[in-house]
């Protein structure tokens, strides 16, 4: 936040000759991160929750490796905050699922609860309420070690897959990434294969063990959505009773269905949805099948969760997936944009692999959205062909229109292909969401399991106008009925201090860039004054140094918006968003790309410890390690072009 005590650093004039050597080095440095294979990956770096998770999984297997758990053990210990506790993104405060799964992992693995670390973070669990506090999720993985009664975990009927579309709430309204974990669920739920431990929780507990505090609390008000399921949620506990009597009517088709569905969806994909947990989920519900440890399904389902590790001499850390998708959109375009030359062949390498990973296949989104469109799409991941999704085709789209080919009919082909399928899944509020159209039934995140505020998947700025970017670029115009549409639904979500909430990256910076950039992209006139109140607050949370910077704390009050330590990836998304109003000398934006300049490392890179992007609000971030080397670069191309009129804009 600006001081009025901190003199800000004027604005002095820009030597081309810095900002090309600046390009130049960046441009060199993200070449060399190209894999042999055409595509971009970088780490997804996320909290300790995951190796915390993998360690309970290894005591619940009855399978530990010393070696490997004394690696995790480390890995953990190493994000534990001074106070005690750990936090789910950078510079966060303690959160208390992080918190006590890690001291539970910790526990399992022999640390004993009088060591000083370990006494911290009991300290700060229960300052945060203690186990009872932890999602619906996190005590399911506790009911699994015997530290939690299932009658107090929330029912995950199988019988919800047997609800078709004819019912108006059913599995197809919940988001893409829900069902993959909630199936698996499902049926761990119904086995409760509980293999006890030999260590327990009490010490977590406010006052003691107590069954006062583990049931799940009602709204004051007798007639809710919330009382309704949690006494739906007792009946199903009920009909439990007759399915441990062999005669529940449904039961045996519905575990069938689930366990069909998971098999399904195994197929040409990384592990089911190519996500952690639904892997995880997906491991552990077919070993309660009764699958054995050496059955091909088996096998496969840990291949794909060890691919996930990065191991070393004394830590081992775990992604939530893999992202050569997007990166590799991402890299590609900011090389072509920045002056790579079109005939470049580690371009064409780039552009040959992302035209290789159109997914030609009627996936799931077809529930949603059943219309008579051929399919396409690109999805995050390396194979997941049940999940393609908007964002990632979007930004795959925005690649392949500048990258150079052998097979330029091919190319375009697969480019219009994956336009039509993108055009298909406008929702009815004229925005676009990451995977299906029009999931936002808010009747689903008033069940009991759905804590994991991820329920739905809604419309948000940051994709929608993502979308308008690619259409803008394609020569569509404002008057076109869907972009029409697309730039009201924008308005309608401007903020009052004229930004906009960034769904999938830290955060208002973020969406007010990518709205700003779309509408731009359109030829939209940028001196409306909804759009430049959208400039002025941009300007307004400058830091001192040059640069933006926000943390994740904004999910949870947006007063807190604009405010964190400069980072290359914010900055670069400021910078960008302002070139669209067309003055190269204004002060704020000569000064960000003053920040990028001389933040820049020798080797072309950035440096950046802050987490910047978003994977569930108020519940799990990701630090996505290529942004702060590709989005710099995509803003210092975007202002060269700026300054010299002449150099006109890729086509």
């Amino acid at each position: 936040m600006k001081s009025e005590e901190v003199t800000i650093k004027p604005a002095v004039g820009l030597e081309k000759d810095e900002l090309n050597a600046a390009i130049t080095r960046s441009q060199s440095f993200l070449l060399c991160e190209q894999k042999p294979e055409g595509y971009w990956v970088g780490e997804l770096m996320v909290d300790s929750t995951i190796v915390s998770d993998t360690i309970a999984y290894h005591h619940w297997n009855g399978k530990v490796d010393p070696e490997w758990q004394r690696k995790a053990v480390n890995h953990i210990l190493s994000m534990q905050l001074p106070e005690g506790g750990w936090n789910i993104y950078q510079n966060g405060p303690p959160e208390v699922n992080a918190t006590i799964k890690a001291y539970l992992a910790l526990k399992l693995a022999g640390i004993p609860i009088t060591d000083p670390r370990m006494l911290k973070a009991r300290q700060v669990a229960l300052t945060l309420g203690g186990v009872p506090r932890m999602n619906t999720f996190s005590k399911l993985y506790l009911a699994l070690l015997g530290l939690w009664p299932w009658k107090y975990v929330p029912t995950i009927p199988c019988e919800v897959l047997l609800l078709g579309k004819w019912f108006h709430v059913n599995i197809w309204d919940m988001s893409n990434w829900s069902r993959a974990m909630i199936v698996p669920l499902a049926i761990i739920n119904h086995y409760k294969p509980t293999r006890p431990v030999k260590v327990d929780l009490s010490e977590l507990f406010l006052e003691g063990f107590h069954e006062r505090d583990l049931a799940l609390p009602k709204d004051p008000q007798s007639f809710t959505w919330r009382n309704f399921f949690l006494g739906l949620d007792q009946l199903h506990k009920f009909a439990e009773l007759w399915v441990n009597a062999g005669i529940h009517p449904f039961r045996r088709l519905a575990l069938k269905k689930c366990e069909q569905w998971m098999l399904e969806r195994f197929e040409g994909s990384d592990g089911l949805a190519a996500i952690f947990p639904a892997m995880l989920n997906s491991l552990i519900a077919l070993k309660s099948l009764g699958y054995p440890d050496d059955h091909p399904e088996v096998l496969r389902a840990e291949r794909e969760l060890k691919k996930l590790e990065h191991e070393t001499k004394d830590t081992v850390r775990i992604e939530p997936c893999l992202s050569p998708g997007w990166d590799t959109a991402i890299a590609a375009m900011c090389l072509r944009e920045s002056g790579v030359p079109a005939e470049h062949p580690r371009l064409k390498k780039a552009g040959d692999w992302l035209v290789n990973r159109e997914v030609r296949f009627k996936a799931d989104w077809h529930h949603k959205n059943p219309v008579d469109v051929e399919p396409s799409g690109w999805v995050f991941q390396f194979n997941n062909k049940w999940n393609p999704d908007l964002d990632d085709t979007a930004m795959v789209l925005l690649a392949l229109r500048l990258i150079p080919t052998d097979h330029p009919r091919r190319r375009d082909e697969a480019f219009q292909r994956g336009l039509k399928w993108l055009l298909a899944f406008q929702c009815r509020d004229g925005g676009w969401a990451a995977y299906d159209k029009d999931c936002t039934k808010n009747i689903l995140e008033k069940v009991p399991f759905a804590d994991h505020n991820a329920m739905l998947d809604p419309e948000c700025a940051d994709i929608t106008a993502r979308v308008l970017e690619l259409l803008g670029f394609e020569g569509y115009a404002l008057d076109h009925p869907q972009v029409q549409e697309a730039v009201e639904y924008l308005r309608e979500h401007q903020e009052t201090d004229g930004s906009w909430y960034g769904r999938w990256g830290v955060n208002y910076i973020y969406g007010t860039w990518q709205t700003l950039r779309g509408l731009w992209a359109l030829k939209m006139d940028m001196n409306q004054p909804w759009l430049l109140k959208a400039r002025d607050w941009l300007e307004s949370v400058q830091l001192p140094d040059g640069g933006w910077g926000e943390r994740c704390n904004t999910y949870d009050d947006p007063v807190f918006k604009g405010q964190g330590p400069s980072t290359a990836s914010q900055t670069a998304w400021a910078v960008m968003a302002l070139c669209t109003f067309g003055d190269p000398k204004r002060p704020s934006l000569v000064r960000g790309i003053q920040y990028l300049i001389e933040n820049q490392n020798e080797d072309g890179s950035w440096t950046e410890l802050e987490t910047t992007g978003t994977g569930f609000p108020r519940v799990y971030y990701l630090k996505y390690d290529i942004y702060r080397n590709t989005w710099p670069l995509l803003a210092m191309a975007t202002y060269r072009k700026m300054l010299d009129p002449k150099e006109v804009r890729v086509k």
